[in-house]
């Protein structure tokens, strides 16, 4: 049995931490984050602490009251370090470009791929190959490196692709000649 769920929650200094009507709302030196906790949990703050019930013992009552505890934990961890994910494209004459609020992709395609980048996340281009995609929001930032990384996932053969930075791609033998 997990107990995630029940882990209090330790408010660190200069994050405010306000709960309005179901809606929790941290704030720290990097922004402002919501999050609608459900009906079935209750959220308790005291004393730079904050404590999460579940109102039954329900299967999606239990789930969801380890999520809304990981879920809180990753707001505060957000609004005081924020999330980083590094992305590296392999192949000639693979690169990353950013034009505007646009990330130009070449990835062997006919054609470059441009994806819109979201508001509240910062991309920078550390080199023709290396990306930085940061931000507060965890789910938003592990999304849309997500997305960019869906444009040429990396294959087995010849690890041509985008992939995250310290991933590691098992490659297969190619054919043998016989």
């Amino acid at each position: 049995m997990s107990r995630i769920g029940n882990r209090k929650i330790v408010i660190p200094d200069g994050v405010s931490v306000n709960l309005d009507n179901k809606i929790i709302k941290v704030s720290g030196k990097l922004g402002e984050l919501t999050l609608e906790i459900p009906e079935v949990i209750d959220v308790k703050i005291d004393n730079n602490e904050i404590t999460l019930t579940r109102k039954n013992e329900l299967k999606t009552s239990k789930a969801l009251h380890g999520t809304s505890n990981a879920n809180i934990t990753n707001m505060i961890k957000g609004v005081t370090e924020g999330y980083k994910k590094n992305l590296e494209i392999i192949g000639v004459g693979y690169r990353f470009n950013l034009k505007g609020d646009e990330l130009v992709i070449n990835a062997g395609y006919s054609h470059p791929v441009e994806i819109q980048i979201p508001t509240g996340l910062k991309v920078e281009v550390i080199s023709n190959t290396e990306i930085s995609v940061s931000g507060i929001s965890k789910e938003l930032v592990g999304e849309f490196a997500a997305n960019i990384r869906k444009v040429r996932a990396p294959e087995p053969y010849k690890g041509k692709g985008i992939r995250y930075k310290d991933e590691y791609i098992r490659r297969k033998e190619g054919k043998k000649a016989a």
